[in-house]
């Protein structure tokens, strides 16, 4: 069964139809609309005052329903400040996007009537402008106030048909129908790491802070230390006034000072000879530091004892994350001490090693790189049967996911090929059909976006002068599909696996006597897992773990000859997992 949370239009309320459990006189405004497995209605629409909805969806959770949201985050976080958790959903937004790019779909109403809109693609650790909800701190309570803006559930409803009718006649329907089950997963954990948050001690944060930076400055003034590095800079260069945070400034007072750059990079200001480099390069250090993660980020994204930042799911391209708010896919070595475990607890830390060569020895079912993964380090398994070194072996593979053809990872792709016919051929057909514009697919159907009006147009260039702009444009275009398929294919696998874990950590809730769960996910990087669990369960959430990533390969790939290696660590910080 599903269950559509929606709007409600003013002055279409059948009296009827109002559920008021509470005894509350306020005027109906959210609207549970219940829907058989096909679409089909399964009942008259249940009318309530949102303020009635923990109540409301804790009663109908007994029954198992999906419950269908416009767009999970817009409803999730405040049930859960209630205490009210749910199984299964359907996020209309995030299954949508899917639907209307896939090639599986091409052909559905869905995808005739729904341009595709990609997310922006945004490099993978950097953070959205603007939360779309408050910081939990100032969260305001929904279910005290308006419902957020949205679609009424019939139109709620008529898209949730059109989108199963797509899932129904897609090509690949087992796929299609995983991926879009494992977004909308996706969506509840994210939301559900939101609440809980990474455990995070502020005092210990504060401590590397005032070592680092001296005590905490008052408004917009410089720390200590940072102001007694500029007044030194100052002097080394010869530049009274001048401000180090000013890109242009540095750069002319660094010329000024006969110090040569084109840039301020760490490597090339590491390769000058000047007294003023050692003291620059510890300035722009600590100023990373106080700007990233400094005492406004401690007051902005830590509360309660706990790291809280806002997952957008399916934020890159590839259907990757990416964050809103507090860094959470880059957190810098130096504060992750900081990141500690709550007292009688553990952090279990699971990292997926070489995720991507062994999704492509999956996708290109390439038995060969399959066997140098087993059981072992894959670059090490590459290297002993005879490519040579291990980091050579690296090299390579990664060049091949990444196009690149020159200097080393050039000399050595013959060689590859060679070995792993299968896989290089599979990573360059991808580069082929996006150098030729076309469109290339992750392994359960989440498409490439199609090129934009003015690639096309450059690619019909006459002009012998616009020929070499061209054939760059195309293959930076064939680099990005040849990524595209293994990397968007990891980033499935990956929801595969929080999706599973999130099961089984709720299945250990319901198996304990006191009803108590092995652990709670808390943190998600890419292929990176943390939950924090009790340390007497320790090692059963990190069983759970390992399952869960066995049983996601299962899910995706059926019985198959590779292994994915996960790396599990138990530990009470998360410096400790260096």
């Amino acid at each position: 069964m599903y269950l559509i949370l929606g709007r409600l239009p003013h002055g279409t309320v059948d009296p009827a139809s109002i559920v008021d459990p509470a005894g509350d006189s306020a005027a109906p405004d959210t609207c549970l609309l219940p829907l058989n497995d096909d679409g089909s209605a399964a009942g008259k629409p249940i009318n309530v005052h949102h303020s009635q909805l923990p109540a409301i969806v804790r009663q109908y959770e007994q029954q198992r329903p999906r419950w269908v949201f416009e767009e999970t985050r817009q409803w999730y976080p405040e049930l859960l400040a209630h205490g009210v958790t749910i199984e299964r959903c359907h996020d209309l937004s995030l299954a949508g996007a899917i639907l209307a790019a896939s090639e599986f779909t091409s052909g559905s109403r869905w995808a005739a009537h729904n341009t595709a809109q990609h997310p922006e693609a945004l490099e993978t650790d950097r953070d959205l402008a603007k939360p779309a909800v408050p910081a939990p701190k100032d969260q305001y309570s929904l279910f005290e106030q308006a419902p957020p803006p949205g679609a009424g559930a019939e139109e709620l409803a008529g898209r949730l048909r059109d989108q199963l009718e797509a899932v129904q006649t897609s090509s690949r329907r087992s796929r299609t129908q995983l991926l879009v089950a494992a977004e909308s997963a996706g969506a509840l954990v994210a939301a559900e790491m939101q609440h809980a948050g990474l455990p995070w001690r502020v005092d210990i944060h504060e401590q590397i802070l005032a070592e680092a930076l001296g005590p905490r400055p008052a408004g917009e003034s410089r720390p200590e230390k940072l102001e007694q590095l500029a007044v030194q800079l100052r002097d080394l260069l010869n530049a009274p006034g001048f401000n180090p945070d000013s890109p242009q400034e540095l750069m002319r007072a660094l010329h000024r000072a006969g110090i040569e750059v084109k840039t301020t990079r760490q490597w090339e200001l590491e390769r000058q000879q000047h007294p003023a480099i050692e003291p620059l390069l510890l300035y722009k250090k600590l100023s990373r530091l106080f700007a990233a993660n400094g005492w406004a980020w401690l007051d902005a994204w830590v509360h309660r004892g706990r790291f809280r930042p806002e997952y957008i799911v399916g934020g890159v391209v590839t259907g990757r994350w990416a964050s809103r708010g507090g860094g959470a896919l880059q957190i810098p070595k130096v504060v992750r001490s900081a990141a500690r475990a709550d007292p009688g607890h553990r952090l279990v830390v699971a990292d997926a090693a070489q995720l991507e060569p062994r999704v492509l020895a999956a996708l290109a079912r390439d038995d060969q790189l399959a066997a140098a993964a087993r059981g072992q380090d894959l670059y090490a398994g590459i290297s002993a049967q005879g490519f040579g070194e291990r980091a050579s072996a690296k090299v390579a593979v990664l060049g091949a996911m990444y196009g690149s053809t020159t200097g080393e990872s050039g000399r050595l792709m013959p060689q590859l090929a060679r070995m792993y016919p299968a896989a290089v051929g599979f990573v360059e057909h991808a580069a082929q059909t996006g150098q030729a514009g076309g469109t290339v697919s992750s392994f359960l159907g989440r498409s490439s976006p199609e090129p934009s009006n003015s690639w096309r147009a450059s690619q019909m260039t006459t002009s012998a002068a616009e020929q070499q702009r061209a054939d760059n444009m195309a293959r930076t275009r064939g680099r990005f599909t040849r990524n595209f398929v293994v990397q968007a294919t990891a980033a499935e696998w990956a929801l595969c696996w929080l999706a599973e874990l999130r099961r089984r950590l709720r299945a250990s809730r319901a198996d304990s006597p006191d009803e108590s769960a092995a652990g709670e996910l808390v943190f998600f990087l890419h292929d990176e897992v943390v939950v924090h669990a009790p340390a007497a369960r320790a090692d059963e959430a990190a069983g759970h773990v390992k399952e869960a990533a066995a049983a996601a390969t299962r899910l995706m790939f059926g019985e198959i000859p590779i292994e994915f290696a996960v790396q599990v660590m138990t530990v009470e910080s998360y410096a400790d997992t260096e």
